[in-house]
């Protein structure tokens, strides 16, 4: 069963060449506007194989030498996998440790003797438990101590790094305002190690690699830049979409001190490794046309006259051979013949993209839409990861399909319990004790023992604590019940709404427990019930709490296993991927577009407000601050406006799909 296929979506399809160069000249050429050496693999896997295969040759050539090997280490979620291929080759292919030095890089402050927060204890559950190192050679900072004798420990952790003949090899991730360790921006090129303030958004993703709702201290005592440049060799970690704006920053931007990753240029053996979805925003990926010749594909040529024009503040059909040539595109010219062609031709498959029938327009020529027309009615299932990202990510595209005559299903992924405050339990029980003593039997010691219980579990919860199972089942109703209700006002019959309620998401924690074949097989079975003419699936990959991506692998998981089946019902299925909650899709991969118009607008608002526990109390907004109703409206109009922008039709708002062909 395959269950990471969401890491093989590459929308754009990006050919080999530019990630994986043949010759060294290829490669300085697509490398021009990089300042780190930087190495793109399509998966993962290859990428942390990369890293551990220096990391094993480094240790193994100091032990022939007889010497140690001084490590320094990073947690974070980046550098989870690269541990876990360090165990495997120690416990599978006899890789030692034992004479390996490690120094912490980074360490939480205050802390407790018993803290739940400790990176130390992270990096030892994640590394250091499973390998044969010795403990008198793991150092790391202290959280425990003092503050008025931080400073002098500090240059007491300097000193003993230089007693061990520095740092051989630095492994890092990078914060997604560009820290490094906590080095928040601000940090100078010559500082040292020393106590750092956490900003507000490296404390959220803090607390997303601890997996827990307890509150990250406020500070930390850090290797500063100068002693992490130190280091002989470095090498930093990014995986994703959500880091691939930070990377291009560290990689092409300029060395400044609002991002201190980018001090790495300075270095003579830094290394960025990265997998394609955080290279996103590098030239060579989105922009090739500026450090190569190319073989043009109609997504690379769309996506380079949407550059183009938003460049020269043209919509598409005013474009100029001069436009062309004087921003690198005098290929285009060569091949299409002039400007006017490639303009009609990225015009047309543009205009193509917009249609109001998401579910194809029956009886109609369907050559140039994006849907087709038969058949007529479609079966269609909507997957939501949570409660509400169905209305918030295509509400008004559900509206179309249902006011259309098709055979709506939507597919509440997980419960969402743990978005839901403690003061929408309160309510719900005030109404339910306030509904038993009106109507009920005011003596049912079950309503009220249990009133009781939750009251007072409620008043004595700490910040940080975990919410009890009964609690949990409370917020899990909430949430369902809300889902009802939008999903009523979107007048889908509560026959067709599903509650699948995951059991990855089932950890009463922000960590979840992994996806495996127990999700997969609950999708499978709805998916080959229905079986449906278009599948709707979260395309939202830079979640930054993971759920929606291990719920797209769920789906497509699921799907590739009836694919392997050999299910008939497959073979006239579509599926589209959505957004909406944390990005939009890019224009030139845009492949169906819906519009709106203002009324339909104002009712998408409507259904995302019946939402309730998810307005100004919803716990994860994430480092946006605009509720959800707020961003999918935005981006909607922002949707509307480029198109707009290109000379396109003008819509108050539209939402945009991308389609997933399985593998």
């Amino acid at each position: 069963m395959r269950l990471n296929l969401s890491s093989q979506i590459v929308l754009n399809k990006v050919p080999e060449e530019f990630y994986k160069p043949r010759t060294a000249v290829d490669r300085s050429e697509i490398t021009r506007m990089e300042k780190i050496p930087t190495d793109i693999f399509p998966k993962i896997e290859e990428a942390v194989g990369s890293i551990v295969d220096v990391v094993v040759a480094e240790i193994q050539s100091r032990q022939r030498e007889g010497r140690f090997c001084v490590l320094g280490l990073g947690t974070g979620t980046s550098l989870t996998p690269v541990y876990a291929e360090l165990i495997r080759r120690h416990q599978e292919d006899g890789v030692s440790f034992r004479n390996v030095v490690v120094f912490n890089a980074y360490e939480f402050f205050p802390l407790s003797q018993d803290a739940p927060h400790s990176a130390f204890r992270q990096l030892c559950e994640r590394f250091l438990d499973h390998v044969d190192i010795d403990r008198q050679n793991i150092f790391t900072p202290d959280g425990t101590i003092a503050q008025d004798s931080v400073q002098q420990y500090c240059q007491l952790y300097e000193q003993r790094i230089k007693t061990f003949g520095g740092i051989d090899l630095m492994l890092l991730g990078i914060g997604r305002i560009g820290n490094i360790a906590i080095n928040e921006p601000g940090s100078g090129l010559t500082s040292s190690s020393r106590l750092m303030l956490i900003d507000a958004t490296s404390r959220e993703e803090s607390t997303l690699s601890f997996g827990t709702n307890e509150p990250v201290p406020p500070c930390a005592i850090t290797m500063g830049v100068q002693t992490i440049l130190s280091a002989r060799k470095i090498f930093l970690t990014a995986w994703g979409e959500e880091k691939a704006d930070i990377i291009r920053k560290t990689v092409e931007g300029a060395i400044t001190d609002t991002i201190p990753a980018s001090f790495l240029q300075t270095h003579n053996d830094a290394h960025v490794v990265i997998d394609l979805a955080a290279a996103a925003r590098l030239t060579r990926i989105v922009h090739p046309w500026l450090v190569t010749s190319l073989t043009w594909t109609d997504k690379l040529v769309r996506s380079a006259l949407v550059w183009l024009c938003q460049k020269t503040g043209k919509p598409i059909l005013k474009l100029t051979n001069k436009d062309y040539n004087e921003n690198g595109l005098s290929e285009l010219l060569a091949l299409y013949g002039s400007a006017y062609n490639a303009n009609i031709k990225i015009f047309n498959d543009l205009q193509h993209t917009i249609t109001g029938w998401p579910g194809g327009k029956p009886d109609a020529d369907d050559t140039y839409r994006p849907e087709r027309a038969k058949p007529y009615p479609k079966r269609v299932v909507v997957f939501s990861p949570h409660p509400d990202d169905d209305v918030i990510s295509m509400g008004g595209t559900i509206q179309r399909l249902v006011a259309q005559g098709h055979e709506v299903h939507v597919a509440y992924e997980t419960s969402g319990n743990i978005a839901v405050g403690d003061e929408e339990v309160t309510r719900f029980m005030h109404f339910i004790n306030g509904f038993n003593q009106l109507f009920g039997n005011s003596e049912d010691q079950v309503i009220n023992n249990k009133y009781k219980e939750i009251k007072q579990f409620l008043a004595s919860k700490k910040e940080g604590d975990s919410d009890t199972r009964d609690i949990l089942t409370i917020k899990g109703l909430i949430r369902r019940g809300e889902a009802r209700t939008a999903s009523t006002f979107n007048h889908i019959p509560l026959e067709r709404v599903h509650f699948l309620d995951l059991p990855f998401y089932e950890s009463g924690k922000i960590e979840k427990l992994p996806m495996g074949e127990a999700d997969v097989r609950i999708v499978q079975k709805l998916i080959s019930e229905v079986k449906p003419h278009q599948i709707y699936v979260a395309g939202d990959l830079a979640d930054p709490h993971g759920t929606h991506r291990k719920c797209t692998d769920a789906v497509l998981a699921a799907i590739d296993e009836e694919k392997r089946a050999g299910a008939e019902w497959l073979s006239d299925c579509r599926i589209w991927m959505y957004r909406g909650a944390w990005a939009e899709w890019e224009i030139e991969n845009i492949e169906m577009c819906v519009p709106m118009s203002p009324e339909e607008l104002r009712a998408k608002r409507n259904a995302i407000l019946k939402h309730q526990s998810q307005m100004e109390s919803a716990p994860f907004l994430g480092n946006d601050e605009r509720l959800f109703w707020q961003r999918a409206e935005d981006r909607n109009r922002g949707t509307a406006d480029l198109y707009d922008q290109l000379g396109l039709a003008c819509y108050e708002a539209m939402e945009a799909f991308v389609e997933y062909k399985p593998l």
